[in-house]
């Protein structure tokens, strides 16, 4: 069954890499939040000194239907959203997307997709983020959606590829 992409959102962000392992070793690791999400759940910069912790369901993240949250702080301001698993398909694709409406910033309602492509030993992994501007402070999401977006992508990227650097 192909996912479901019916919700249209306004923007748009992908990166991909090779990473240096075989598709269902990368989707292993792609598959576990608490390790995609790493790089919100320290202090950063972007996160404006902030973090937030990643709650999975008993489904670990790991089965359409599953939810994972997210709360914490970034600027001193408290964020929240839930996210459910709406296409999985190992080693190839996993699409999740927020539900109801985030307690967020800069982005509002997205749909994260990872994709990943065999290559050999190696994988292409792809990562994609569709989203809308929040739905308060919109002049924050004009201003700075883009470049969040493009760093959350990297992010994920960056963190699977250090993982199979080890």
């Amino acid at each position: 069954m192909q996912p479901d992409n019916t919700k249209i959102y306004k923007r748009h962000h992908q990166d991909s890499k090779l990473i240096p392992a075989d598709a269902m070793e990368v989707f292993v690791f792609i598959d576990d939040h608490t390790r995609l999400s790493s790089h919100m759940n320290k202090s950063s910069w972007m996160m404006g000194g902030g973090r937030v912790d990643t709650l999975v369901d008993a489904g670990h993240g790991q089965e359409v239907g599953s939810h994972i949250r997210m709360n914490g702080k970034a600027f001193g301001i408290r964020l929240f959203l839930d996210e459910v698993v709406t296409y999985r398909e190992p080693p190839r694709l996993k699409i999740w997307e927020t539900v109801g409406t985030p307690k967020l910033l800069i982005i509002g309602n997205y749909r994260m997709k990872a994709e990943i492509e065999p290559r050999e030993s190696r994988s292409l992994l792809n990562v994609a983020i569709d989203y809308d501007l929040p739905m308060t402070n919109v002049w924050l999401g004009k201003l700075f959606s883009g470049i969040y977006a493009k760093w959350c992508v990297r992010q994920m990227i960056k963190d699977t590829y250090n993982h199979f650097q080890k």
